[in-house]
This record gives C-alpha cells, sequence and structure tokens, in this order.
C-alpha cells in the first residue's frame, strides 16, 4: 500500500480539534501514552522559551554542540517555507520517509481523539528524537510555556529563558508579569536555567519561580556578562574571560542570544572552540537574512535584499537597531503582518530608518491583516505608506523608483517563508 505524503497527513490532523491552539497537556499525556512515551527516551533536553531569540539561541547552541563533534535532534516553530524544518533529527531536516513513517504511527495511535495540530506533530517530533540515536535534544516552545506541548520533560538538562516581551496577550496574558508566568513554567525542580537580558519585573518573576523550584540560575548581569569591545565579544562569567568573534547572525541583539548560548554550552561543559563555534556557524534563516538568488534578486539586481520574520514591538526595536548600524542605503519596507498583531507596536521604531513603505497580504493566510490597514498603520506613525497588490508589485514599485534600494522584506514568518519558498 503506497503510504500518503506528509502533506496530506498533516491536512488530516488539522481536523482534529476545532482550535489552532488550546493550551493545557492533558491531550499531550493521553498521546505520549498511546504511542509508548517516546518524551522518556530521548537524548537530554535543553528547553528554551521566551517572546524573542528562541530560535536563534536555539540555532547557536547546536551549531556549538557541532563544532564539539556532537550532534543533536532539534525542534522548533513555526517552519518556513515545508514543514519538514520543524525536525531536526541529529542535525539533519527529517526526511520525507521519516515523518510520514511517525506521523502516520502517531495519527493511528490517537485513534481519532482530539488534539491540536501542535501537539500530535510534536509527539511524532519526540518519536523520532527517541527513536534515531544523538547526544542532545534541543526544543523551542511553541507559546509560552507552562502549557506548550512541548513541557512534558521532568527533568530536562538546562532551560533557557529568552527576552520577554509582549506578544500573543489572547493566550498569554495582558502584561509582561503575566506573560513571564507562562514562560516561567518550563523551569523544573532543580534544572539549572540561564536567563537572559530582561525587564525588571520579568526578571523578578523567572526569579520567584526559580526559587519555588530550587533550580540554579545563571542570569546575565549576575552570573554572565557579555558585550561588543572593539569589534569583538567579550563573554564573562565565574570560569573566565571569553574573547570570540562578533555573531555571524546579523544585529546587536544577537549578542546577548550569543550570551544565553555560551552560558548554557559552558555550563554543560562544552570548551572554547564549541563557544566560538556557536557564534561563527550558527544558520537561522529569516532573521535579517541577506537574500542572494531567487526570482526577487533577478528582478532586482542592482538591489540589496532583506528579510526579517520579526512581528511584535521588540522585534521592530532590535530590526530598526540593525539597520541603523549598517551602512547608509535608501531603504524601503515591504510589510505584511497577522491581524492578531501590534502593528503600529512593531512599525513605530522602524519609521526613524526607512523611505517608505508598501503595505501587502500574505498569500494563502487567512489570518492576514488587509495591506490598507497595514498601510494606515504606517501612515500613523509616519511613514510614506503604499498599499501593493503583491510582493512582486512592491518590488517592481520601489525598483522603479530606486533601482539600488535597500528592500527589507518583513513583519511576519509567515510572509517570509511565502519568499523563501522561491527564493531560499
Amino acid at each position: 500500500m503506497t503510504r500518503d505524503t506528509s502533506d496530506a497527513i498533516l491536512a488530516r490532523m488539522m481536523a482534529l480539534h476545532p482550535k489552532i491552539i488550546d493550551l493545557t497537556l492533558d491531550r499531550m499525556w493521553r498521546c505520549l501514552a498511546a504511542v509508548g512515551d517516546p518524551h522518556l527516551n530521548v537524548p537530554p533536553v535543553i528547553h528554551v522559551a521566551g517572546t524573542n531569540g528562541k530560535g536563534s539561541t536555539q540555532a547557536m547552541i547546536r551549531a556549538g554542540v557541532e563544532a564539539a563533534g556532537q550532534r543533536a535532534h532539534a525542534y522548533t516553530s513555526p517552519h518556513l517555507a515545508r514543514f519538514h524544518e520543524r525536525i531536526r533529527v541529529a542535525g539533519e531536516i527529517i526526511s520525507e520517509e521519516l515523518l510520514t513513517e511517525y506521523l502516520d504511527e502517531v495519527y493511528a495511535a490517537n485513534g481519532g481523539g482530539s488534539i491540536t495540530y501542535f501537539e500530535i506533530t510534536t509527539v511524532a517530533a519526540f518519536l523520532a528524537f527517541a527513536r534515531q540515536p544523538a547526544d542532545w535534544t534541543l526544543l523551542e516552545v511553541g507559546l509560552g510555556g507552562r502549557h506548550d506541548a512541548t513541557n512534558v520533560f521532568a527533568k530536562p538538562a538546562l532551560t533557557i529563558i529568552t527576552k520577554i516581551d509582549l506578544d500573543h496577550q489572547q493566550f498569554l496574558g495582558e502584561t509582561i508579569p503575566e506573560i513571564a508566568f507562562q514562560k516561567a513554567g518550563i523551569i523544573k525542580q532543580g534544572v539549572p536555567v540561564v536567563v537572559g537580558p530582561q525587564h525588571e519585573d520579568a526578571l523578578e518573576v523567572i526569579e520567584k519561580e526559580a526559587m519555588r523550584y530550587s533550580a540554579p540560575t545563571l542570569v546575565y548581569g549576575q552570573h554572565w556578562h557579555i558585550g561588543e569591545e572593539n569589534g569583538r565579544m567579550v563573554y564573562q562569567d565565574e570560569r573566565g574571560l571569553l574573547d570570540l568573534p562578533m555573531p555571524n547572525l546579523r544585529g546587536a541583539h544577537q549578542i546577548g542570544n550569543a550570551g544565553m548560548a555560551i552560558a548554557a554550552l559552558r555550563h554543560l561543559g562544552f570548551d572554547e572552540a564549541a563557544c566560538e563555534g556557536a557564534v561563527t556557524q550558527a544558520f537561522w534563516p529569516a532573521r535579517m537574512q541577506r537574500l542572494r538568488k531567487g526570482v526577487l534578486v533577478e528582478r532586482a539586481p542592482d538591489a540589496e535584499l532583506w528579510l526579517d520574520g520579526g512581528h511584535n514591538p521588540a522585534a521592530g526595536k532590535a530590526l530598526a537597531n540593525t539597520l541603523a548600524a549598517m551602512p547608509k542605503r535608501a531603504t524601503h519596507l515591504i510589510c505584511g503582518m497577522l491581524s492578531t498583531k501590534d502593528v503600529v507596536g512593531y512599525l513605530r521604531p522602524l519609521a526613524g530608518q526607512a523611505l517608505s513603505l508598501h503595505a501587502v497580504a500574505i498569500p494563502g493566510e487567512a489570518a492576514t491583516l488587509p495591506a490598507e490597514v497595514t498601510a494606515e498603520a504606517a501612515q500613523e506613525v509616519g511613514l510614506e505608506a503604499h498599499v501593493a497588490a503583491s510582493l512582486d508589485d512592491a518590488m517592481a514599485d520601489i525598483v522603479a523608483h530606486d533601482p539600488k534600494a535597500r528592500i527589507l522584506i518583513c513583519g511576519s514568518l509567515y510572509l517570509a517563508g511565502a519568499v523563501l519558498r522561491e527564493n531560499g
């Protein structure tokens, strides 16, 4: 019998629960038990939560692990071009053969029970990680932490909490302390937690939860420090000082992410070579990524094309800081966002770094913000705004007026995925 493709199986899984997001762990426990509790047999887990920087920090840890000659499974979300990107097995994106095998097995074991798409695919990832050898398991929280589908490990090797800011308030709470409480739900009894740069009120919540669970803390500014000096990155903790290259992932905010990755690697016993590999060999797409091939590049050969999937006010600020530090060049934005996002908050810091914005709807996304609404928000923060029927139309209009422009496509990982499917 011919097995269905992974796309067909994933489409069936979408019908198993009426909500895309429904934060509880009861369905996870049931489904995990149905397939033999694979989460109990994965390699040591490094669990990462936070609002911004989770993926970059995890990518740096994976680069460090691999620089040391070890292998890591990795689970991230959402994907950009293909679902397979979410699951790396011993460092490689999962094959179609393995993905369909594990999806089929979990779907059958679930027996048609109510379960969300993210939950059932997370169980499939844990099956892959339990059955294929590796040295570490790197897990990125999907949403929040406390009730996230990844939060089923009683004793991970290490937890990490990246910068917490406002995002997904409809699920996690309206204030930073409320959101921090959800993120801090990954803290476990006696398990060390690396804490990145934080708002004071977020740090207070995290430290309170860590104390509650007797979890040793490794906090930025207290137990480790990182910064730029003379074009190099200097990291220091109780073990000493490391003089390292700047991160190959672009943006000043990546220094803090690098610090968390290094703090994690150092705590787990990795050497300086692994830490250098973490900051020089990491790759994380759609995070201020330069586009160098594809149809968009061919249509604008003299332009400088960039892609970024950040989508909340903190990401907008980090992106603005990155643009400010780049060589001066006329910059134009092409922006598409989801209707659940704070578009004004995201665009406000970018207004001082761009000459114009072309607003687009995200192709194929029911929850896209109409281009007209994005354009209105851009005008509100002082950007010259235009509405474009498509990404191609926006590009053509910008290049017609400024062939050598810097063009930044931004506002959503879903928009970034649409771009990378043709320009990866």
